[in-house]
């Protein structure tokens, strides 16, 4: 019985080069598959429908502060009717309604901004699954494989163990390496299966023979953003609003602190009389002014500020490292591409040539296929942790929102 071979081509390209494609690739738009499945998890409906209630509640801060009042009154003097009917309106008079009009503005931009984060979290998130998935799949294959060869050879070893060739010292060794070899298969698999809920936590409809992300998205993901361009982050934009509203909190708290008053004008009859009234109230602010009110306001504000402030530097230090463990990985990974050029696939080959015309004991033999199998997973380590990588630095620089429009 022969030892399983495969293509150095294929097998290449099942390791390194060819990323499942979901579907028909040609013909489906991907990105609007997953922007699709990410606006159906619960975490992007439950920002989706936040945001709405926080434009909701701009609107509501949009409106006239004071309505007018309606008062009417009547009464019986002797032998008379009396009544009074009045309208009295508070007026406005430091514009109150206007800074609440600002502040609209900027709730909506936060709310926004609020959205855009969720989507971006769940957007890297549901990457870096289908990233890690597809990873665990080859490392799946490339143990299965192993295994297959090892089955194989066994029977070659008891074959020429019957013909004297070999003594039985080869054949424990090769059953020691094949029941570790079991081992390793099963914790693959497992692997395979736990990536594969994750995936499914985060794309309600993605199935394993949907694949993972096609190849062709992978040269539209560059990073073009420096550190300047930061403030368009979601997570930056959301504490940059959240500064504002509360300034403009401080503005509301500081107009409101001013009295507002309040006219009234008012007709009836009294003893037969016709009566025209006119009333003008204002409140003294004398034993409450409000200051504490807007000190408080104030200080809220100064306190979002700089947690803005940190979180923006923050930001440009995470983006520098995401971008420099990209920068590394992806140097490693085409310098491993470089140095194998084809050698990993074409030593099985050569390897088994030679166990057989005896250049190599069983165990030179083990041993060279275990070197092998662990550079066929160092390539696929290195990919992943690019790929990964890449992802990060999108994230960190905020430009998954523009790649994958929402």
């Amino acid at each position: 019985m022969k030892a399983s071979k495969h293509s150095p081509r294929a097998l290449l390209c099942s390791v390194l080069l060819s990323i499942p494609l979901f579907g028909q690739a040609e013909t489906v738009n991907w990105t609007n598959w997953l922007t699709g499945q990410i606006s159906k998890h619960p975490d992007v409906m439950a920002a989706t429908e936040q945001a709405a209630a926080r434009k909701e509640d701009a609107e509501a801060s949009e409106q006239p502060l004071y309505n007018p009042e309606l008062s009417v009154g009547a009464d019986r003097t002797g032998s008379e009717n009396n009544f009074e009917a009045g309208l009295s309106q508070t007026i406005d008079w430091s514009d109150q309604q206007g800074a609440l009009q600002e502040k609209a503005k900027l709730i909506r931009l936060s709310a926004q901004a609020g959205l855009s984060e969720a989507v971006l979290t769940q957007t890297s998130e549901s990457l870096f699954a289908l990233v890690e998935w597809r990873a665990t799949t080859l490392f799946e294959e490339i143990a299965e494989s192993q295994q297959q060869r090892l089955d194989a050879l066994l029977d070659q070893v008891e074959q020429r163990q019957q013909a004297g060739d070999l003594g039985r010292a080869d054949a424990e060794l090769l059953f020691l390496n094949l029941s570790r070899q079991l081992s390793e298969v099963a914790q693959a698999k497992a692997a395979v299966d736990r990536a594969e809920t994750q995936v499914q936590e985060r794309l309600p409809d993605w199935r394993p023979q949907d694949g993972g992300i096609p190849e062709y998205i992978w040269p539209a993901l560059e990073s073009q953003i420096g550190e300047a361009d930061l403030l368009s982050h979601p997570s930056i934009a959301v504490a940059r609003a959240e500064w504002q509203v509360l300034k403009s909190e401080a503005e509301v708290a500081r107009r409101k602190a001013t009295a507002s008053p309040t006219v009234g004008l008012s007709g009836g009859r009294d003893g037969g009389e016709n009566v025209v009234g006119l009333t003008f109230s204002i409140p003294l602010n004398v034993r409450n002014n409000y200051r504490a009110e807007i000190r408080a306001a104030n200080r809220r504000a100064l306190e979002a500020e700089a947690r803005f402030q940190a979180l923006y530097r923050k930001q440009q230090y995470d983006l520098a490292g995401a971008r420099a463990s990209w920068k590394r990985y992806d140097t490693q990974l085409r310098r491993w591409t470089e140095l194998s050029q084809g050698r990993v696939q074409r030593s099985a080959d050569l390897l088994e040539k030679q166990w057989q015309v005896g250049d190599l004991s069983t165990s030179e033999y083990l041993q060279a296929l275990g070197q092998r199998a662990e550079s066929l997973k160092t390539g696929i380590e290195l990919e992943k942790q690019a790929q990964l990588g890449l992802i990060e630095l999108l994230s960190q620089s905020g430009e998954l929102i523009t790649l994958f429009q929402y």
